[in-house]
């Protein structure tokens, strides 16, 4: 972190977790998924040129593997700053225990303040607005309530994302519906900064403009092409034990200067 101004100034910058981090259903001009990580690290550029940033976070990882294989690295890397958002792949799967999960955490945690690092954590969402994954909102909010104690314990920053009501949008996420969109990305990206104490010009709590009516016809098939496009091939990856992320890398694993400036507000 630069000496001049401690807030929102930062040289080195590492992303960690899965899809969520990776930034899936948010692509870039030149066809690679980009998300809120990215977009973070734009606005920390813009008040420290020649901020380096990585991103090791891969689609699919579970909380384990991002604290046996990303962890170390960025450790290693010793930056400024650590942003940590896994635990949502296991949650989703019938064993998911948060309680479990909380104790991997905290190893994760320990090693990378060890490292120096300043790390901010993310809670889940808010699914109980969401009927095909409201039955998992107990084990997500006893997950948050660990995160929060530990970010307690350890003098972590946590970009709190169950009452951002503004993502209950549809419009905030992606045609998978598992993952946000272009905009459910900008938006958390600004509310990262707001924890940082990053000044933006943008405000992620904007109000949605009014939404366009959708006929009853047009909705259902809408849905049978989200079940036939996502659903299915989603259950049968679960079914043949495979994950998304199988094969794939980190798509910036190493400590790189940001070229840019942060995107411009996505239009919806």
């Amino acid at each position: 972190m630069t000496g001049d101004d401690p807030q929102g100034r930062y040289d080195s910058y590492v992303a960690l977790g899965d899809s969520f981090t990776e930034g899936l259903s948010d692509p870039g001009p030149d066809g690679s998924v980009r998300g809120w990580a990215d977009r973070l690290a734009g606005h920390l550029a813009g008040h420290a040129p020649g901020l380096r940033y990585a991103n090791l976070a891969v689609r699919g990882r579970l909380l384990g593997q991002v604290v046996s294989e990303q962890v170390p690295v960025a450790a290693r890397m010793r930056p400024d700053l650590v942003t940590f958002c896994a635990g949502g792949n296991d949650l989703l799967r019938p064993g998911g225990d948060p309680d479990a999960l909380a104790e991997a955490l905290e190893v994760a945690v320990r090693r990378l303040r060890g490292a120096g690092a300043e790390v901010v954590l993310f809670t889940g969402f808010d699914t109980g607005r969401q009927a095909r994954m409201r039955m998992l909102r107990g084990k997500i909010a006893t997950y948050n309530m660990h995160i929060r104690a530990l970010a307690d314990a350890h003098d972590c920053r946590v970009v709190d994302l169950w009452p951002m009501t503004v993502l209950d949008d549809p419009r905030a996420w992606g045609e998978d519906r598992l993952h946000l969109g272009p905009e459910g990305h900008r938006r958390v990206a600004l509310r990262a900064c707001e924890v940082l104490g990053v000044p933006v010009a943008e405000d992620w709590r904007e109000p949605w403009a009014p939404a366009e009516p959708r006929d009853w016809v047009t909705a259902r098939r809408t849905d049978l092409r989200w079940a036939r496009e996502f659903l299915v091939p989603w259950l049968g990856r679960r079914l043949r034990g495979q994950s998304s992320g199988d094969g794939r890398t980190a798509k910036r694993p190493a400590l790189s200067p940001v070229v840019g400036t942060p995107p411009a507000r996505c239009q919806r």
